[in-house]
């Protein structure tokens, strides 16, 4: 069956009677010639195409001589069948006015040079060039403003939008507001825009700002988005403004100005973008000679001293959940010099099944000059379950044979699940009295050793303090619920969340600059198994 080309009674639309296209408006369609083969036809949506930039076909790579005229006639080749459909369905000016009917829709906008005005319908007019009228009976017309040329009558201006905001107001206003777009000679009695919409925004750290501004009587819009880096104007639509997903936690101010021909309204717009919300979901498993490295030069800053009792004091908190290897010595932290056997350090390690210790303990010194102190046996067992653990020291003296070795111990607590501990104590020379020169930082091996954790143990949300927190234990431990420890008032000086908020290999501290880098490990080492 022939598609037969024709254009409405009023001449303001074209239709392709035979087919199941819809009727068009004035200026929507023009015809080509198919690129490939020149006994094609593709009909363009010139409309459609300008607005999202991708050419759109009504037909594409149809036969010729499948189309004949308004009078039944066939066309003689691919390119007077082409510029038959581009004649009839541009004749804007060669006709009367067209007559819209209730329900026809209208959406002005003026071009990216705001020296056009664009209607839906396909067609456009200079700026300056045409008015809207109000008739008697409260529909709306198009003229032209030099000259009695109608080119659009009986428009409802309850169908009628500019940048696809329905206009609003009296018919009067509406009116005035539509010529503020068309022409800058609008009536007197215009409003001048005013913005209606929210001037506050509340997205989270890594959301996406989806954001759009109204006003009455808005025609143009200028955004100021100099201060919030990603943020981009949505194409299309100038009210609109979207991204910011690189936005830092903060407070920005975003400048914008609403115009019309009688006026304008400037506003600041105030987004905030908040820290999410706490989420503790991953942790970091060792199996057989997994551990984690990083410099030791800022550790150093918590860990070493300049002499014995010099003050410096620290704290460690770590989350730490048993495997089921037997070694007796395996390695959650360590902290000392580039001889782990000779140098002073600091050594935290769990028992493991060994002689049935199940136990953690600090220890403070050289393998030959050291204090140490041990929770209860079975304290820290393989039940399945995770450990809160917190080991301080007050910085005071912790090796010389002519003190009492009592005090030594006093220097140093053990906290489990919130309780301090009754320790099993024990030493080696009476101590160690030496300078702590930090030059080897690991967790999960001892020094240069082996002692690893082995077997799956888990360690989550390990944290130090160049300070003594005992005090603090209770906020610390916070009933065994990870939590944001920058809302403390003492911030640790290094946070490592142990996979969240990580990307395998590299454990970011959150707080300092000391990252730690997984060995031996792979990306399946990052679990899903926390406190």
């Amino acid at each position: 069956m022939a598609i037969k080309i024709k254009r409405n009674e009023a001449g303001n639309c074209i239709t392709f009677e035979g087919s199941s296209n819809p009727v068009y408006w004035n200026s929507c369609l023009s015809g080509e010639v198919d690129s490939v083969d020149n006994t094609l036809i593709n009909v363009v949506n010139d409309v459609i195409t300008a607005q999202s930039g991708v050419k759109q076909y009504e037909f594409f790579r149809i036969p010729f001589n499948n189309f004949i005229d308004a009078e039944g006639s066939s066309f003689i080749d691919a390119q007077s069948c082409s510029d038959y459909i581009t004649q009839e369905a541009n004749v804007l000016g060669s006709i009367g006015e067209q007559i819209a009917t209730s329900t026809d829709v209208f959406n002005f906008y003026l071009d990216s040079k705001d020296n056009t005005v664009i209607m839906s319908t396909g067609d456009y007019f200079p700026v300056n060039t045409i008015q809207a009228s109000l008739h008697s009976d409260n529909t709306m017309r198009i003229n032209s403003v030099i000259g009695v040329k109608t080119y659009y009558s009986n428009i409802n201006l309850s169908n009628v939008s500019i940048n696809s905001a329905i206009t609003t107001g009296t018919d009067n206003e509406k009116i005035d507001y539509i010529n503020s777009l068309f022409q800058s000679t609008g009536a007197s009695t215009g409003s001048a825009p005013l913005v209606t919409s929210s001037l506050s925004i509340n997205i989270v750290e890594g959301d996406t700002l989806n954001y759009e501004l109204t006003a009455d009587f808005g025609v143009g819009y200028e955004w100021d988005l100099s201060s919030v880096s990603g943020v981009v104007n949505v194409e299309g639509n100038a009210r609109k403004i979207i991204g910011g997903s690189s936005l830092i936690s903060g407070v920005y101010n975003i400048p914008v100005k609403v115009i019309n021909y009688n006026g304008e309204d400037s506003k600041t717009i105030v987004l905030t973008v908040d820290v999410p919300d706490f989420s503790n979901s991953k942790s970091v498993q060792f199996q057989q000679n997994d551990y984690l490295n990083a410099s030791a030069t800022e550790v150093n800053n918590v860990f070493g001293r300049s002499s014995n009792g010099s003050g410096q004091a620290w704290s460690i908190s770590t989350y730490f959940k048993a495997g089921t290897h037997n070694n007796s010595v395996q390695t959650i932290m360590f902290a000392g010099g580039n001889n782990a056997t000779s140098n002073p350090s600091v050594l935290l390690y769990w028992e493991g099944n060994h002689a049935g210790r199940q136990n953690v303990s600090i220890r403070h010194g050289s393998a030959y000059n050291y204090i140490e102190k041990s929770t209860p046996i079975g304290s820290v067992s393989n039940n399945g379950q995770w450990n809160h653990i917190l080991v301080t020291f007050d910085g005071g003296t912790t090796g010389n044979s002519s003190t009492p070795l009592s005090q030594y111990y006093s220097r140093f607590k053990i906290f489990l699940n919130g309780v301090e501990q009754s320790t099993i104590n024990s030493h080696q020379a009476f101590g160690n009295a030496s300078a702590f020169n930090i030059q080897v930082f690991r967790v999960g091996r001892w020094g240069t050793g082996t002692s690893y954790l082995r077997d799956s143990c888990k360690l989550d949300e390990l944290s130090f303090w160049n300070s003594d927190q005992s005090s603090n234990i209770s906020e610390i431990y916070n009933n065994g619920a990870p939590f944001d420890l920058n809302s403390l008032i003492n911030v640790p000086n290094h946070w490592w969340r142990m996979g969240d908020e990580d990307t395998f290999p590299i454990l970011s501290d959150s707080i300092g600059n000391t990252n730690l880098t997984m060995n031996n490990m792979t990306v399946a080492d990052i679990v899903t198994d926390t406190p």
